[in-house]
């Protein structure tokens, strides 16, 4: 038997192939093997690679999506930031008025407080001016008084010793001073 496989495989040999056509068994085997490797392509490896694919897509879109909300956040506290500072710059512009008032208000009250002061003081020294005056002229009145009762008394030649007399006379004489000097 075994003889005879060979003798037919030396016989199959002997005839010539045509080298540019296959045998009609390697088409067979090879057809079995490309679709058992389709079968396994399309099965286990295709799935996994659009698994892989389609992560990479949803986390390419996931990262553009998550940096345009974050950009959009990004923006949202870059308005809140220019709307706070607006409002300080508002805020800092009315204390600043508000101090600019409150230091012109304190200047007047030192201001009136001052004129107050001076007014006082004004007054106090006309009063004291004119109660010198009055001390002032009451000391005039006797020596001018004690002068005049002596040149009075050098001049008529009598005695003007007694009080009451000598007050008359100085009376008289400053009245008649003070009437000229009014004229």
């Amino acid at each position: 038997m075994l003889n005879t496989a060979i003798n037919l495989a030396a016989e199959g040999g002997s005839q010539e192939h045509n080298p540019i056509i296959p045998l009609w068994q390697e088409i067979v085997v090879g057809s079995i093997a490309f679709a058992l490797l389709c079968f396994v392509l399309m099965k286990f490896v295709f799935p996994r690679m659009e698994q892989t694919f389609q992560a990479r897509v949803d986390a390419i879109e996931g990262g553009i999506k998550r940096a345009e909300a974050a950009q959009a956040e990004a923006n949202k506290l870059l308005e809140q930031y220019r709307a706070q500072l607006a409002e300080a710059r508002t805020d800092a512009a009315k204390i600043r008025d508000d101090a600019r008032a409150d230091a012109e208000g304190i200047r007047q009250d030192v201001l009136a407080k001052a004129r107050e002061e001076a007014d006082r003081i004004i007054a106090a020294g006309k009063e004291q001016l004119a109660a010198e005056r009055q001390t002032i002229v009451r000391e005039l009145r006797t020596e001018v008084g004690t002068i005049a009762v002596d040149l009075a008394s050098r001049i008529v030649g009598e005695s003007l010793a007694d009080e009451a007399r000598r007050r008359g006379t100085v009376e008289r004489f400053l009245t008649d001073l003070e009437s000229a000097g009014a004229r």
